[in-house]
Order: C-alpha cells, then sequence, then structure tokens
C-alpha cells in the first residue's frame, strides 16, 4: 500500500500543490517503507520550504537517525528546538529535546564514559 502511495506523493512533486506539506507527506511513506536516506531528503527539502515546520525538523532527525547520521539527526534536532521554541509548540520542543539528550549520550559514548570520568 505504502509504494502506491508514495507513487502517488510523486507525482504531485513540482505541480502547483509541491510545498512542505507534500514533502514532509511523502517523507513520511518512504520512512514506513523503511527508506530512511530518501526520507531524510524529503524532510529536508519540506523544511527548506518551510524552515518553521516544527514537525517537518523532527522527522528529519528521525529519519536521519534511522539513516545512521547520529550527528546529522542531532544538528536537525538542536534546529527545530530553536523553531518550535520561537512558535511555541511546547510538545515538538519537549519530544525533540528527549531526543537530542539521548542522540549527544550516544555520540559521547553515553553512560560508560560518564563512569570512567569519575575513576
Amino acid at each position: 500500500m505504502s509504494a502506491a502511495i508514495i507513487a502517488n506523493l510523486e507525482k504531485l512533486l513540482g505541480g502547483p500543490r509541491d510545498g512542505a506539506l507534500l514533502r514532509y507527506s511523502l517523507g513520511n511513506e518512504l520512512l514506513k517503507a523503511g527508506d530512511a536516506p530518501t526520507a531524510a531528503m524529503r524532510f529536508r527539502e519540506s523544511v527548506e520550504r518551510d524552515p518553521n515546520y516544527s514537525a517537518g525538523w523532527k522527522m528529519l532527525g528521525k529519519a536521519l537517525a534511522e539513516a545512521g547520521n547520529a550527528a546529522g539527526a542531532l544538528a536537525a534536532y538542536e534546529q527545530g528546538i530553536v523553531v518550535a521554541e520561537a512558535r511555541g509548540d511546547v510538545q515538538a520542543q519537549k519530544e525533540m529535546a528527549v531526543f537530542a539528550k539521548r542522540l549527544r549520550k550516544q555520540l559521547t559514548g553515553g553512560p560508560a564514559s560518564d563512569r570512567s570520568a569519575g575513576t
């Protein structure tokens, strides 16, 4: 089912309905289909079209994390937190803060490095 939805959404690219929401929707379907790298590309296009789209930043971070790009995901979440805070989107801000915190731990070696710092 997802392949048909993806194909239908892709037909709309470049048309009058092309915009942040279309790119976001396509990214969601690609992520569901297991294509995180292409989903990340579509989410990036979404936030390029609307830099104040906090949901787009959140999903860009998720797609990049699933694609194995933890540093890119962290950067997306950090930008998304700024956007969400400016928009008053408290829930998205809180969610991205949690995801960013997890990624920071992952990138710095997590709890093991915390334990070894005291020895």
